[in-house]
This record gives C-alpha cells, structure tokens and sequence, in this order.
C-alpha cells in the first residue's frame, strides 16, 4: 500500500492496513511546504538569538535554563539520549510501524519546526520497513509518549536497535540498510521527535481494529447461538427497537435479522414452541452489542481525530512566525478512548460466554450435556467453557479505568498525567482473550448445530458455520481440544467473521 500523507486526513482504514502491512509513505507537495516553513522559523529564531522553550532552553522543570547557540546540536541529542528509558517485552512491530506513520502525519503539518531531511529520514525507515526496537514500559501519557519515541529516535541518530524482516539489527546497521547515515539533529528536532501522543494512540488503534474483529465474531456468534438453542428472532424486531432509539441497538438487531433470514432450523419452532421467553444474553443482544458498538464508533471517532493531530509541543505557526507553549501533548482523549475499548471488549466476552454457558447446560435447551453423545464417558465442552469463564474474569480485572489514575513527573512540573500509554497497551490482551472466548462460542454454537441436522440454518450462518469448521471438524468424541479452539480463536483475530458485521464497524 501507498500512503499520501497531506493531501487528506488518514483514515481508520488506511490505518489498519498499516497495522496490518509493510506500506510506502509519501508526503504531499503542500506538506513538504509546510514542513520547510516551520522549520524557517525555527532557524530565524536561533539566528536572531530569541528565548524559545525546547529550541534553546532545558525542558521540563529546566525550561527556564537558557542553551549557548553552540550547544544546541548536544542540547537534542542529549534529550533523546536521557528519555529513552522504557523497560518491558518490545512493542509488536506492526504497532510501532503504526506509530512512525502517525509520527509522520503529525510532523508533515509543518508545526513542529523540523528540516526537511529529517522527516525524510523517519520515512525512509518506514518505507525499507526497518522499525525501531521500542520498550513497552515507561511512558504516562504526557508530556507525550517520550520513552518510546525516544527510543524510536535513537535508531535516528544511531543508537539503539531496530527490526527489519524479523532480525534485530544495530541501528547503524539499521540505517545502512535504508541508505541511511546516523542524523545529527537540529534546534528543537529532539523535542518535535519526542513530544506526541503516537505510541498510545497507536496502541490504542491497535486494539480498537483487534476489538472490532471481536464484536463482529461476536455478532456471528451470537446469531449462530440462537439457531442452535432454537431461540427466537421476535427480540430482534424492528419495532421494538425503533421505540427506544439508540442507533447501535437498531444497527445490531437489523444485522442479527438479516443473519437469521431463511433459517429452516428457525421455522422448525416457530409453532408449538413451550418456551416464553430466552435468557438475557440472547434476547438482549441487540441492547448489549449495540451499545457496544456505540462505545466503539465513539472511540474510533477520538482516535481517528488523534491519528490526524499534532500534538508537539511547543508549536511553530507558520503564518505568523510564532512558536507557542502548550500541552496538546497530554494524551486524557486517547486514555478515554482505551477505557471506552476495554469496556466494550469486556462486555464482548462476557455475553458470549453466558451464551456458551447456556449451549453446555441440558437443564437450559435440547441439547445433549456439554454438546457431546456419551457425555459422561465424554466431558465434550465442559472445560472449554470453563476458560472461557477464566478469560472473561481476567479481562474484567484489568478493565480498570486508566484515565483516571495519575501520578505527578518531572519533580512536579508536569502533575497531571493521562495514563492513556499503558490503558491502551493492555487492550492487545483484552483482545486476545476476548478472541479466545469468542471462539470457544463460535466451536460450540456450530456444534450445537450438529444435532439439529439435517436441518439448515440460514444462508449466512452456513457460511460462519462453515468457516468453523475449517478450523475444528465436528466434536465427535474427547481428543486433544486446545488445537482446535487455538485456530477457532486465529479465525477471529484475523477478521474471517468481519464481513458478517456488514457496514457497521468503523474502520469498515
């Protein structure tokens, strides 16, 4: 994929492809423009001798520490040298390759006063697709994501490690591999390379693209569910849900409608049926999945927003020559966003596996006990749901609201913090676990199918059972289950069940 960057706002889409392929980067004539200007005004500013914050001061509680004009060159690289102190397991390369994207989109805007041969150099690392080694550990969300784009920096002036093709490389040797040589950089260079929101945003992208795989299984999962238990459609009614308004909950009962359509097992029950009413977490699934998908459209728009902005500081405006303070680094819309995702990714797991739990019980449908003949001599499904159960219960303790917690930096200069880093880092595991439970769903709605053949559901459930069964064949009897619900879970991460979600999903 090619990527202009400056012509248009990147979109959610565009940003996916990015999570998840190499991808070129090209900047737009108009933004090569904006970025030659910002960085004229910063090289007025150093010839005219004016005080300006990060171009010739100290930072953070050292910003009124005025820097000799000869020292400026040491004075950034110093900065990218002492911030970069992250800890942890790496971030996943195709997260950072995200991150250097944003980077880019936000340098391009010419306010961050960067030369031109700078930003040519982070590009170039993109496109030979050559990603810094970056800690996973160390940054509060403001004054920006420093640890990580410091490490990010480094491999820039030659330090540090970087990732090319799976192999970890010396940064020198990194560079060498793009035609690179080691960047010395200018006034204020250091600053504009740290300063930003990029690592929690694109972590936080990350999981919201991993949460939408795992709302649109959920979907399929659900509706599959429902023909399995012989449940009924009535709940999904137009009607009901017109009365109430809310946009996702009529979004997601016309999606379950239309999965269900033409379903012969549905027919079957439709007269005669002695049940009254079925449990919450099929009945209420438009009001659950919907608001879910409210939350997620909700987040998805903040992000979109983030991925377009700049969120450097101190800025440059080239218009009027001015360089202003302020604090557009502070990450607190990214670190809602991540609390609104692991919300809706708690909630995904949990109505499936109450759904899950219903399909294995007897005392709760026709089912035979734990979806398997000769249960008892077979345990079939029982402890399949049993992880399930494990999984939604990790998701729910670390759902914790990120944004609300901070603790004061920078010996109290910078005293408010948006925790926005590590409350998206934690949405990859949500995701996971989140993908696990609602494969295990996806395994035993399609086997709770099995046993009402030779009866069909409807078209497009065929096709969602169909893709489970290219990654379990039908449970005939105990065997080795962990393989089979590890491809059932890769079908979810990998979006097979996306297009079951329609035009629903906000990167779609």
């Amino acid at each position: 994929m090619t990527l202009t960057i400056g012509h248009a706002p990147l979109t959610l889409a565009q940003l996916r492809a990015v999570l998840d392929a190499p991808c070129t980067v090209a900047l737009a004539p108009t933004a090569w423009t904006a970025v030659e200007r910002g960085a004229a005004v910063v090289a007025a500013i150093v010839a005219e001798g004016r005080t300006v914050y990060g171009v010739n001061t100290g930072f953070g509680l050292l910003a009124n520490t005025s820097i000799a004009t000869d020292d400026l060159e040491t004075l950034q690289k110093n900065l990218v040298l002492s911030h970069a102190c992250g800890v942890g397991a790496l971030l996943p390369d195709e997260v950072v390759r995200l991150l250097m994207v944003l980077k880019i989109a936000s340098l391009s805007k010419g306010a961050s006063g960067i030369r031109r041969e700078t930003l040519e150099a982070l590009i170039a690392l993109v496109n030979a697709d050559i990603l810094p080694c970056i800690p996973s550990k160390g940054s509060v969300g403001a004054s920006g994501d420093l640890a990580p784009l410091a490490h990010m920096s480094c491999v820039l002036i030659g330090v540090g490690e970087a990732r090319h093709n799976g192999e970890t490389l010396s940064a020198e040797a990194a560079l060498a591999r793009a035609g690179l040589k080691p960047l010395v950089l200018g006034p204020k260079e250091g600053l504009a390379l740290l300063n930003g929101t990029q690592c929690s945003t694109a972590l936080a992208l990350a999981g919201l693209f991993a949460a939408e795989a795992a709302f649109a299984a959920g979907i399929a999962a659900g509706a599959l569910s429902v023909d399995a238990l012989k449940g009924s459609d009535a709940p999904f009614d137009a009607r009901i849900h017109a009365l109430r308004g809310q946009p996702g909950q009529i979004a997601v009962a016309a999606r379950l409608r239309a999965l269900m359509a033409g379903s012969a097992i549905r027919d079957s029950h439709r007269e005669g049926c002695h049940k009254v009413q079925d449990p919450y977490s099929l009945r209420c699934q438009p009001q659950v999945m919907g608001a879910v998908l409210d939350v997620l459209r909700n987040a998805a728009a903040t992000l979109e927003l983030e991925a377009n902005a700049v969120t450097d500081n101190p800025l440059v405006f080239i218009e009027e020559g001015d360089v202003i303070s302020g604090g557009n680094f502070h990450a607190e819309p990214v670190a809602f966003a991540a609390d609104m995702i692991a919300m809706a990714l708690c909630e995904i797991g949990n109505i499936s596996e109450r759904r899950t739990s219903i399909l294995v019980d007897p005392k709760m449908s026709e089912l035979p006990a734990f979806l398997v003949k000769e249960s008892g001599l077979n345990s079939g499904f029982m402890i399949a749901q049993v992880t399930a159960a494990a999984l939604v219960a990790e998701n729910r303790m670390v759902a914790h609201p990120c944004s609300i917690d901070t603790v004061p930096t920078s010996a109290n200069q910078e005293d408010h913090v948006s925790m926005a880093t590590h409350g998206a880092r934690r949405l990859l595991e949500m995701a996971e676990n989140t993908a696990a439970v609602v494969g295990i769903e996806l395994l035993a709605a399609a086997q709770g199918l099995e046993f009402h053949r030779p009866l069909t559901s409807s078209p497009d459930l065929e096709k969602v059972w169909a893709i489970v069964r290219e990654a379990a064949a039908a449970y005939g009897s105990d065997h080795y289950f962990a393989p089979d619900i590890a491809r059932a879970t890769d079908g979810v991460r990998a979006g097979r069940y996306r297009v079951f979600a329609g035009d629903l999903l906000p990167s779609a």
